[in-house]
């Protein structure tokens, strides 16, 4: 056997070409001596707007600082109430609290762990007053039924964010991109992300030139002019010049190297054949592999299995929003069937650019011949 260990991701595979192109990048960013709010920046910003097939974009700090910016920037504040799912990370949830909002906990689909535009509106009509926004999140890289969501969410007057983070790339049947549809949209460039920088950074997308005006005074103290504090708020996010140029350099490179991941996770979906190991559909462009995650009632023994084989799982994630520590009993009363069986059962594979065909046939041949033996209470 192969004792060597096949990765969740392998940042250091990165094509020696590549990382030459990206020194390259830096060192222009250096001699320039203009290091945040540039003209790298600017010009991303310009580039992934139009790849995105919207009017603009805003850098920022991270994703997370995006989410926040954006529901910010639409108005949000201790007053309002925010749908949210419980099985991202909470990552949209921790930007609603940092705000004073109320986040809304809807229940997702038990194949695909998104929130549907039914249990959205389920989570609304349960709450006893109005809702004033839904973070909708493409999971795992799948595109949630945005037309959906914008129709119910409109005729009721509530804002809709898309959560990105997952999702660069992905397109609906009609080919609209990720990040288009809703009246703002946020995306993550950390590193493992399917557009990956070399550290943290973020963007906020939308068409509305307002409320991105908004969002570049917030990612810089809420200015109006230098050293003049006008939109409560604000904080220093900014995407820096090094990050941008080489998001430039990557960006070209997105659609096949989502190509290669949906390639690899289609394989998966067709050549694992195990009844103990549910598997994501056979897909097309609405899914562009951020993660392979498959579902067992035996997770913990699957993990085992392929750890003695020499292939690294991960869960995405194991604690729902609702029910993590830090709210205390705050939660204690929601319900969420969907959602508390998915992070109980969800297993995350190695599924990135470039993993290898040899590696990939390894882990469909541990997942076919795992019979059980290592999980708890195993027939």
């Amino acid at each position: 056997m192969d004792d060597t260990l096949v990765p969740i991701n392998d940042l250091a595979r990165l094509a020696p070409e590549t990382a030459a192109r990206l020194s390259a990048s830096a060192g222009d960013v250096i001699r320039r001596g203009h290091y945040v709010l540039g003209p790298e920046v600017a010009a991303f910003e310009k580039e992934f707007a139009a790849y995105c097939g919207v009017a603009h974009c805003v850098g920022v700090a991270n994703g997370t600082d995006a989410l926040e910016l954006a529901l910010r920037a639409l108005g949000v504040d201790g007053g309002h109430r925010v749908v949210v799912a419980a099985n991202a990370g909470m990552y949209g949830t921790t930007a609603v609290l940092a705000i004073g909002a109320e986040p809304v906990f809807a229940d997702v689909d038990p194949e695909h762990g998104l929130m549907t535009p039914e249990s959205f509106m389920g989570a609304v009509d349960q709450v006893d007053g109005p809702i004033d926004v839904v973070i909708v999140t493409h999971l795992y890289g799948r595109l949630a039924d945005m037309p959906a969501f914008v129709d119910h969410a409109r005729a009721r007057g509530i804002a809709v964010v898309e959560d990105c983070a997952q999702a660069h790339g992905a397109t609906d049947r009609d080919e609209r991109m990720a990040g288009s549809f809703g009246d703002a949209a946020c995306f993550s460039f950390y590193p493992t992300k399917n557009l990956g920088a070399i550290g943290d950074g973020g963007a906020v997308l939308c068409n509305d030139a307002d409320l991105a005006g908004k969002v570049r005074q917030l990612r810089q103290y809420g200015w109006s002019a230098k050293y003049t504090n006008q939109l409560p708020g604000g904080r220093n996010s900014r995407l820096d010049e090094l990050q941008a140029a080489f998001l430039r350099h990557l960006l070209p490179m997105l659609a096949e190297r989502n190509t290669r991941r949906r390639d690899i996770a289609n394989r998966y979906s067709r050549e694992i054949r195990n009844a103990r190991i549910a598997l994501p559909p056979v897909s097309s462009a609405d899914y562009v592999a951020h993660l392979y995650v498959v579902q067992s009632d035996w997770r913990d023994g699957l993990a085992a299995h392929l750890s003695a084989s020499g292939i690294a799982s991960d869960v995405h994630y194991p604690v729902p929003d609702h029910r993590q520590p830090v709210h205390a009993s705050r939660f204690a009363t929601v319900a969420l069937p969907g959602t508390e069986a998915l992070c109980q059962r969800v297993l995350t594979l190695p599924c990135f650019p470039e993993l290898r065909d040899d590696e990939v046939e390894r882990v469909i041949k541990a997942c076919n011949a795992w019979d059980g033996t290592l999980s708890e209470g195993a027939a």
